[in-house]
């Protein structure tokens, strides 16, 4: 079950990364952007879930329940700051849908995230709940 959240988790994160990617090249992080998404929110989220795979990579191979432990920790604080992110990036999506052809949302002035497909995101929301799912399950019968 380890290998299996250390894959899930993988998978999550490229997926994250990609999303990181397309809301970077659109100006996420600029100052006076039109973001709907706290900057130290995404960097917070992204660093927590690198450390949280770090030291589940070295649970994976040390078998050192101590970073088991500390990996679930960081990953529910991950999953507090990605609801948190979901919570902000739906209404700009509902939003995105509404725009009436009369009415068309520049490049300049749509928000960043709302280039992200919904695709990704919740390819990489059902990817996150099973990787958290995994984690809790090994660390707890571990």
């Amino acid at each position: 079950m380890e290998i299996a959240a250390l894959i899930t988790w993988i998978l999550t994160a490229l997926g994250g990364l990609t999303m990181l990617g397309m809301w970077l090249s659109h100006g996420g992080a600029r100052q006076g952007g039109t973001t709907h998404l706290p900057v130290p929110v995404i960097f917070g989220h992204f660093a927590l879930a690198a450390l949280g795979l770090l030291a589940w990579i070295f649970y994976v191979v040390t078998d050192a329940k101590a970073l088991a432990w500390t990996a679930l920790i960081l990953l529910l604080l991950v999953a507090v700051l990605g609801f948190t992110m979901l919570a902000r990036w739906l209404p700009v999506r509902r939003a995105k849908a509404t725009v009436t052809a009369g009415q068309p949302e520049t490049a300049a002035s749509a928000p960043p995230e709302s280039h992200f497909p919904v695709a990704i995101v919740g390819g990489h929301g059902v990817l996150a709940v099973a990787t958290l799912v995994l984690v809790l399950l090994s660390t707890l019968t571990g």
